[in-house]
């Protein structure tokens, strides 16, 4: 029920289509474009470790982990992850916040867009956790010797790069096609 009344609101919204402000537009730009930076930043650094694996001398056994770490990050990180999860949903909160911006939301708005206010309690919690454990798993890894952590970073490199470019895409069909991608949670803001 609180699904169909959110899809709802976005498709009130979105007809409404004169409701539509400069500050709306560089609101959700800014969502896009600031998270966009956050995973720049992390393929940027993540990369050169990856690539070093060309210089390491592995072992036989060491490919078949590299390359079903790449394939199962693809999949878990890029597919499901992104592309069928948080990519839609992110664009259709961009979407939203295009319509109604407000202060808060422009200012903060990569975070408006990846869930951490604004949405259902669901989904904040999600948000919250997903990050704090990636946190998490970012210092475990840098305590990696190589080979281990350049594999661990091919396969997050597969997954955040897919996530990007899936990211981009349903942010594409939202803003400039007008779609709706996903249901945006947006919790009491949507009522």
């Amino acid at each position: 029920m609180k699904s169909e009344l959110s899809m709802s609101a976005v498709s009130d919204s979105r007809s409404q289509s004169t409701n539509i402000t400069l500050f709306g537009w560089l609101a959700a730009l800014w969502g896009v474009v600031g998270f966009s930076y956050i995973l720049l930043q992390a393929l940027i650094r993540l990369t050169p470790y990856a690539l070093a694996l060309q210089t390491e001398p592995l072992s036989l056994w060491h490919w078949p982990l590299l390359l079903g770490w790449i394939v199962f990050m693809g999949i878990a990180e890029g597919y499901r992850g992104f592309q069928k999860a948080f990519s839609p949903r992110f664009a259709a909160r961009a979407a939203w916040l295009r319509e109604s911006p407000g202060l808060f939301r422009g200012i903060f708005a990569p975070f408006f867009c990846m869930g951490f206010f604004g949405a259902t309690r669901k989904r904040k919690i999600v948000a919250w956790a997903l990050s704090s454990g990636i946190i998490v798993l970012i210092l475990i890894v840098r305590q990696l010797p190589q080979p281990w952590r350049g594999i661990v970073d091919a396969g997050v490199v597969v997954g955040l790069t897919w996530g990007l470019l899936s990211v981009w895409w349903f942010v594409f069909k939202a803003l400039v096609m007008n779609q709706e991608t996903a249901d945006p949670e947006l919790g009491a803001l949507g009522n």
